[in-house]
């Protein structure tokens, strides 16, 4: 069987290591393309995709100029916004200009991968915000692409107010994320989280 291919286009590193990290749990066996740009992604990603995960905050172009451009080098290939910023109108633009469907980054691994499923499927056009009730009876909880990010950065000893500067984030929403995070790896420091995750091969 052809191995899914996947291209994510993001210009946040430790985002789309977090998100691998979520597609290689989620669709073991899966060929994953990395991209920080539309001009990163046409120079270097394959001709034949089977999805693309586009971000709207890009260098360049955004995310939502971005579309037409990637459906004129990939006519079949559906595109999945992966974006933190999900306002009601941005979704309706994103959609409006041909892009498959809209999941937030705030979302749970598990409807990130739903959504792309779906999307393969070609059954999912509008904003995903829930798993089907089959997803929820057999997936596992993991990690968030945006946890993972937090964890990437606690890792590098990084303070909650550094993370929050760092990603953009406030600092009552990365503390969230760390205390969720400590739920996960059932540890209770943010030094045990990153031993926990070492040994767990979250982190290197």
């Amino acid at each position: 069987m052809t191995p899914t291919r996947i291209l994510l286009i993001d210009d946040h590193a430790m985002f789309r290591t977090g998100l691998r990290l979520v597609l290689e749990a989620g669709k073991p066996g899966a060929e994953i393309f990395e991209a920080a740009s539309l001009d990163e992604a046409t120079g270097s990603a394959p001709g034949n995709l089977d999805v693309v995960l586009l971000d709207i905050h890009l260098n360049g172009l955004n995310g939502l100029e971005c579309i037409a451009p990637i459906q004129r080098k990939w006519p079949l290939v559906p595109i999945l916004m992966l974006s933190s910023q999900d306002e009601p109108e941005t979704v309706d633009t994103a959609l409006s200009r041909g892009a498959a469907g809209f999941i937030s980054k705030a979302e749970t691994a598990e409807r990130i991968v739903e959504a792309i499923n779906l999307v393969l499927r070609g059954h999912f056009s509008g904003k995903f915000s829930g798993l089907s009730p089959e997803a929820n009876r057999t997936s596992q909880r993991r990690l968030t692409p945006r946890q993972c990010e937090v964890l990437n950065l606690l890792h590098q000893g990084l303070s909650n107010k550094l993370i929050a500067r760092q990603l953009e984030l406030s600092d009552n929403t990365v503390r969230r994320h760390v205390q969720d995070i400590l739920e996960y790896l059932h540890v209770s420091s943010r030094a045990e989280a990153v031993f926990a995750a070492r040994n767990q091969g979250l982190i290197g």
